[in-house]
């Protein structure tokens, strides 16, 4: 089973973390600094560390940027809701993910879990040359077999959220309003269409986020429509 560092100046965050994750049967490492992560890092093979990004003597961000020097495991940085600025800084010095203070541990398992999917299965994709396949991050459509996967898991969706994900993921980036993904998609003129797109998008979200309250996929642009990030 996957070793994972959990480093925090909070020891009670540490353990609560350790709690959850030994649950799940993965061997947990514990650092209290910056300086302590690097250290356990010499002396251990870890697989997956989740960091603080608030610590004395080095913190999460220099820290990051030191581990990724020579290392690409997976990182998810902790953070408060005030620091915005730092996970937007975390996630350009090479995290892969964040996860906000306070936050539910079993939605940090299941972001260690998809992280470790995704690092596991990099390079050991299925290979689909010649197929339509479209993709961003771990989210990958293939329009030949009508098939969606999330960090290599099959996601079942109606043939309407597939065609309105297949929608947004060709055009990643480009913002739909409401308006356009329902003509599109119905073929008709968009008619109190708010109601019936909202739905479906809310349905996507809950089938393909780990927290579709924190999308990391598909976004809101507030008065304008939803847009597929671009990862």
């Amino acid at each position: 089973m996957s070793k994972i560092l959990v480093c925090d100046d909070d020891k009670e965050i540490v353990e609560a973390i350790d709690i959850y994750l030994t649950q799940e049967g993965y061997t947990v490492l514990k650092a209290y600094d910056g300086q302590e992560a690097l250290k356990v890092l010499k002396d251990e093979k870890v697989d997956l560390l989740v960091i603080d990004v608030m610590m004395p003597r080095l913190d999460g961000i220099r820290a990051t940027l030191k581990i990724r020097e020579e290392n690409n495991m997976p990182i998810i940085i902790l953070s408060a809701k005030s620091e915005d600025a730092d996970k937007i800084l975390g996630l350009n010095v090479g995290a892969d993910d964040y996860v906000t203070k306070p936050f539910n541990p079993l939605e940090l398992v299941a972001r260690v879990k998809s992280q470790l999917r995704r690092y596991t299965q990099l390079g050991s994709t299925v290979n689909v040359s010649g197929q339509a396949v479209y993709g961003t991050g771990g989210l990958l459509i293939n329009d030949d077999l009508k098939e969606v996967t999330v960090d290599g898991e099959k996601v079942k969706l109606t043939p309407i959220e597939y065609n309105i994900l297949l929608l947004l993921v060709k055009n990643q980036g480009k913002v739909f309003s409401i308006e356009q993904i329902y003509e599109s998609i119905w073929n008709e003129d968009a008619i109190g269409a708010d109601n019936t797109v909202a739905v479906h998008i809310r349905h996507i979200r809950e089938k393909i986020e780990i927290n579709p309250k924190e999308p990391r996929y598909l976004k809101v642009v507030w008065g304008v429509g939803y847009k597929v990030e671009k990862l």
